[in-house]
């Protein structure tokens, strides 16, 4: 008995110490030790220094009128002006703190660089843009705008096969990466050991062992909580490069707020995968979480594979300080695919970049909205406005399309349900439709118009992915899969329930208070 407890008591204590000091607590204790330090030395100021305080508040001023006469935003502006005037020490200092930051440019520039690199793979065939003309103007303007600011073409005759749930995405992602011959790059935000990502692992191990390329990135957040320390290198031994994108690092660092959600699959340059679906049990429901998951994806054949093969190695060589071989991972020009695949539209893969101030993914979903002449159907699992998306929503509805958003019933981030609710009143008075999902949670990221276009992909209505967040997504006009999308989203809605009116009447006075006040400060965070 007495041997018992105390082996309970040296399993407990040891279980104890590995809280203590794990990475994630680790991280996190030095995080809050250098705020704490900040805070304290703001306060000391503020309260000993009289005439530094005068001086802090010309600063303030000038870092508001700095802020005015920048190229943002307005709502983002307004977030940091806010704390800025009420805390003039901390918030002036804070804010020049992460502006002086040089982690964000120098991957802006490394992305730069990269970008010239992958440009000559990445040319518009003009013969393309005049068949656009023929059948839409309105998307050949799009296209033009990609071209020259996104940086990626749009392309015709191409295959597309939407997933309107993990659970089918996930099987068709294992027989394609089993039938590789020469390399799989593979690049995910977040990872988590299960059935999922041990499936996938076991042949990775298996290819990358027959000598096909294997990479795999994820984003570096994973180490906090789901992926221990170092397991890039544990991956190397079994022969598959790995590396984590911006790792979490025990200091206070503006770029460590830019992460990277895309999900990208591409094998031999001729198949290509994204969406919303993680490499974790829950994105295939084989955990459950927050009820049902809901989920999509995509899948790409055809020389639109190209966008995303360049999109993985330009972020792959942020890190990197060798050339990269761009045309050895060109498809085979002899590769055939299988008989019977419906080749045909338009597609465009695009990336966003939150460090080139060009916000691509929230213009391609406004030209959507804008150009619409029937309806516009959205799947989001966050609802966290800026003015212009707020106002290219309420215009839609307005001048009578039909804009309807699907939204989770059952949310899995508490503040992000709190703030999307906040939205609802002044949408649905503006004549925006808001359904909810009753068997759980919505993580898909959809947009279908009129029965021609759609855009499926990584990126949600929200300030995370439209400003601050590395996204992936295809654009789709006239395609199989546009049909495919605009089919689900019709199954999805017989299981919604309405959000009404009086359902906002209803909501807790200090919910609706609490969303009002968190709205402010969601550019920054």
């Amino acid at each position: 008995m007495n041997r018992d407890l105390k082996q309970l008591r040296k399993k407990t204590l040891g279980k104890l110490l590995r809280l203590v000091f794990g990475r994630t607590a680790v991280v996190m204790g030095s995080l809050m030790i250098q705020i704490g330090v900040l805070l304290w030395a703001f306060q000391w100021l503020s309260d000993n220094v009289f005439y530094v305080y005068g001086g802090f508040v010309v600063l303030s001023a000038v870092v508001v009128v700095y802020i005015l006469n920048k190229n943002q935003n307005p709502t983002y502006q307004m977030s940091w002006i806010i704390p800025v005037l009420v805390f003039p020490v901390f918030g002036a200092l804070f804010y020049i703190f992460l502006e002086a930051q040089p982690g964000s440019r120098k991957i802006a520039r490394r992305l730069e660089i990269l970008r010239e690199e992958t440009k000559p793979y990445l040319t518009q065939d003009p013969q393309v843009i005049e068949h656009l003309k023929m059948n839409s103007r309105g998307v050949a303007h799009l296209a033009s705008y990609m071209e020259v600011y996104g940086g990626y073409p749009i392309y015709e005759n191409i295959y597309a096969e939407y997933y309107p749930l993990g659970d089918e995405m996930f099987p068709a992602m294992l027989e394609e990466i089993r039938k590789a011959e020469h390399y799989i790059f593979m690049e995910f935000f977040i990872v988590e050991r299960g059935e999922m990502w041990d499936s996938i692992l076991e042949v990775l191990k298996e290819k990358a062992a027959d000598g096909v390329e294997v990479r795999f990135m994820y984003d570096g957040t994973c180490s906090l909580t789901l992926l221990p320390y170092g397991y890039p290198r544990q991956l190397e031994k079994f022969g598959i490069h790995c590396k984590e994108f911006s790792p979490v690092r025990p200091a206070l660092s503006s770029y460590q707020n830019n992460r990277d959600h895309r999900k990208i699959l591409v094998i031999d340059g001729h198949t290509a995968f994204t969406g919303g679906v993680n490499l974790a049990d829950e994105y295939i429901n084989r955990k459950e979480r927050f009820g049902h998951w809901k989920d999509t994806g995509i899948m790409i054949r055809g020389e639109a594979v190209r966008s995303f093969l360049m999109m993985f190695l330009e972020m792959w060589n942020v890190s990197e300080k060798r050339p990269e071989r761009y045309e050895r991972y060109l498809p085979d020009p002899d590769y055939s695919y299988p008989s019977g695949l419906e080749m045909g539209g338009f597609v465009m893969p695009y990336a966003d970049s939150p460090l080139d101030h060009e916000t691509v993914g929230q213009h391609v979903y406004m030209d959507i909205l804008n150009e619409s002449r029937y309806y516009v159907h959205i799947m989001t699992p966050y609802l966290i406005l800026d003015s212009d998306m707020m106002t290219a929503l309420t215009f839609a509805a307005k001048r009578g399309i039909e804009t309807i958003i699907i939204m989770p019933h059952i949310p899995d981030k508490k503040y992000a349900y709190v703030m999307a609710r906040s939205y609802y009143s002044d949408l649905l008075e503006a004549g925006v439709r808001i359904f909810e999902y009753e068997p759980g949670f919505v993580h898909a990221k959809v947009v279908t118009s009129d029965y021609e276009k759609a855009v499926v992909g990584t990126i949600n209505l929200d300030y995370r992915s439209l400003h601050l967040h590395f996204e992936c997504a295809a654009f789709l006009y006239r395609n199989r899969a546009v049909y495919q999308a605009e089919a689900d989203f019709q199954r999805t809605l017989k299981k919604c329930v309405e959000i009404t009116m009086e359902d906002c009447r209803r909501y807790p006075l200090p919910w609706k208070l609490a969303g009002k006040v968190l709205r402010l400060f969601a550019p920054l965070f």
